[in-house]
C-alpha cells in the first residue's frame, strides 16, 4: 500500500522567532493513522508554552522519527506523513505560486519553505475556510506569514472562498439583526451609561481581592517520597528551566530599584460592589479589582511613557503599543499571558481579557502569541493575601508593579481616625533605565487614578 504514496517530511516548525528547538511531548497520532489537514499529530513542549502540532495536509501517520521526550532543533524531521502519490504528482503540476514545495521535492530557493505553516496561519485558514495553497506567500523561501493570510482576508479572499458555505447559511439570520446590539470592548464613546443597581445597605462583601490567579486557594504540587529515601527528584521541565534563566538573568543584568506607595481603594470597591452583579450577569464573565487596576497603569503609562522600556545597551527603546503582561501563578509555574494594545480597551474589555488568559492558562490553551509582546508587567500577589512584596522584573522590561491585599485599616483623615479600604502597591524597577523621581511620579499618578474612581465612573 506504501507503493503509491509518496510521503512527505515534517520538520519542527519555528513557533516563534526567538524559538530554536522544541520538546516532543506526546505523540498523537501513531504510524498508519490516518491524518487530516490542521489535525494536531503531536503535543509540543516548548520553553515559554505547550502546544499542538497540526499536520499541513491529508495523508497517512508515517515513521515517527522523534520519541517522545527528545528535543528537536528547529528545521529538523520529526515524521513522515503518507499522501497519495496521484494527488501529490498532480499538485506538482500546478503553477508555482498554488504548489507547496514539499522539502522532499526539489525546488527554487524562493519556495524552498512554502509548505511550512505556523500554527498561526493555519488557525487563521481553518476559522476562515481558507485554501493556503492560493495565497501568496512573502516571507523567508516563499512561506506565507500571519499578515499574508491578514491581507489575503482584506483583498476578499476569504469571502470568495465561502460562496459554498454562504449559500449553506442563506437562512440565518443577519448579524445586524440582533435586538440588543454587544458592547464594544475598545474604547467606547464617554458619554455612554450603564443603568446599574446600588448595593443593598449592609450586604458588603469582604474586599479581598482573588484576581486572576487559577483558584482561590491554589493547588500545591503533591510529593510523595518512596520507602526509605530521605530526597525525591523532580525533572525539570522546560517552562521551569525558562524561569529559572530569565529570573537569573534579570537579577544579574538589571539593577533592581523598588518603591511602595499606599493607596485608598475605598471608592473602588464600592464602585465594584455596585457594578459586579450586573456585569456578570450581563457578560457573563467577572468584574474584578484587576481590571481596575491595570485601566489605572495605563492611564499613568501613558502620562510616562518611559515606563514602557527596554533597554538596548546604547539606547532606551521606548515602545508605542502598552502590551500588559499579567503574572499569573499555576500549581507549578508562572505564565505572563499578555493583553495586546491594552491602552485602546476600556475597563469591560480589560475584564473580559482578563477572564480569558485565565481561562486559557487553567485549561492549558495559551498560544505562544499568548505570552509575546509584553512591555510591562502587573502581578497580583494580594490573591494570596501578601500585603507586602518585591517583585522580580520580566526581562527585558523596565519594570513590574504589584498589588497587594486589600484589607481595612484605621487611617488618618483630616486630623479624624476613620476605617478604610487600602492597599499598597509595589514597584520594582530597571535603575539603568528608571530613577527615583520619574518612578515616583508614575507611582503618585497610579495612586490618583485608582482614588479617582467614584460610583459615577463608567466601566465601558
Amino acid at each position: 500500500m506504501s507503493s503509491n504514496k509518496t510521503w512527505t517530511d515534517v520538520l519542527m516548525p519555528q513557533l516563534a522567532e526567538s524559538l530554536v528547538s522544541a520538546t516532543i511531548g506526546k505523540w498523537l497520532k501513531k504510524p498508519g493513522d490516518k491524518v487530516e489537514q490542521y489535525e494536531p499529530i503531536c503535543e509540543v513542549i516548548t520553553d515559554k508554552v505547550n502546544a499542538e502540532l497540526p499536520s499541513t495536509l491529508d495523508g497517512v501517520m508515517g515513521e515517527i522519527l522523534a520519541q517522545e521526550g527528545e528535543t528537536i532543533d528547529v528545521g529538523a524531521v520529526i515524521c513522515r506523513i503518507g499522501v497519495e502519490g496521484a494527488e501529490l504528482n498532480e499538485a506538482a503540476t500546478a503553477p508555482q505560486p498554488e504548489a507547496p514545495a514539499s522539502s522532499s521535492s526539489p525546488g527554487s530557493a524562493d519556495v524552498s519553505q512554502r509548505s511550512r505553516y505556523s500554527p498561526a496561519v493555519q488557525t487563521l485558514a481553518a476559522e476562515h475556510g481558507l485554501n493556503l495553497n492560493a495565497i501568496q506567500g512573502t516571507g523567508l523561501g516563499g512561506r506565507i506569514t500571519r499578515k499574508d493570510v491578514l491581507n489575503y482576508i482584506a483583498n476578499g479572499g476569504a469571502a470568495a472562498a465561502s460562496i459554498g458555505m454562504q449559500q449553506a447559511s442563506q437562512t440565518a439570520p443577519a448579524a445586524p439583526a440582533a435586538p440588543t446590539p454587544q458592547p464594544s470592548y475598545n474604547q467606547a464613546p464617554p458619554q455612554q451609561t450603564i443603568p446599574v443597581i446600588p448595593p443593598a445597605p449592609g450586604a458588603a462583601e469582604p474586599v479581598r481581592n482573588t484576581g486572576i490567579h487559577l483558584s482561590d486557594t491554589p493547588k500545591i504540587p503533591t510529593i510523595e517520597v518512596e520507602g526509605g529515601q530521605s530526597e525525591h527528584y523532580i525533572d525539570i521541565t522546560p517552562v521551569r528551566n525558562t524561569i529559572a534563566t530569565r529570573m537569573r538573568q534579570s537579577v544579574s543584568e538589571i539593577p533592581h530599584g523598588w518603591m511602595m506607595i499606599e493607596v485608598d481603594v475605598t471608592n473602588l470597591v464600592q464602585l465594584r460592589n455596585k457594578l459586579k452583579n450586573d456585569f456578570k450577569a450581563k457578560e457573563g464573565v467577572n468584574l474584578t479589582y484587576l481590571a481596575f487596576m491595570i485601566k489605572a497603569v495605563v492611564n499613568a503609562i501613558k502620562d510616562y511613557p518611559i515606563m514602557n522600556s527596554v533597554w538596548a545597551v546604547d539606547k532606551i527603546i521606548v515602545k508605542r503599543d502598552i502590551n500588559i503582561s499579567l503574572a499569573v501563578g499555576t500549581e507549578d509555574s508562572v505564565l505572563t499571558p499578555v493583553i495586546k494594545k491594552a491602552d485602546q480597551k476600556n475597563i469591560a474589555g480589560l475584564a473580559r481579557e482578563v477572564e480569558e488568559l485565565a481561562r486559557k492558562t487553567r485549561e492549558g490553551k495559551l498560544k505562544l502569541d499568548d505570552m509575546q509582546g509584553g512591555t510591562f508587567t502587573v502581578n497580583n500577589t494580594g490573591s494570596f493575601g501578601s500585603i507586602l512584596s518585591q517583585p522580580i522584573i520580566n526581562y527585558p522590561q523596565a519594570a513590574i508593579l504589584t498589588f497587594e491585599s486589600i484589607v481595612k485599616r484605621p487611617v488618618v483623615i483630616n486630623d479624624m481616625i476613620g476605617v478604610r479600604s487600602m492597599a499598597n502597591i509595589c514597584l520594582s524597577l530597571d535603575h539603568r533605565i528608571l530613577d527615583g523621581v520619574i518612578c515616583g511620579r508614575f507611582m503618585q499618578r497610579v495612586k490618583d487614578n485608582i482614588e479617582g474612581y467614584s460610583l459615577d465612573t463608567q466601566v465601558y
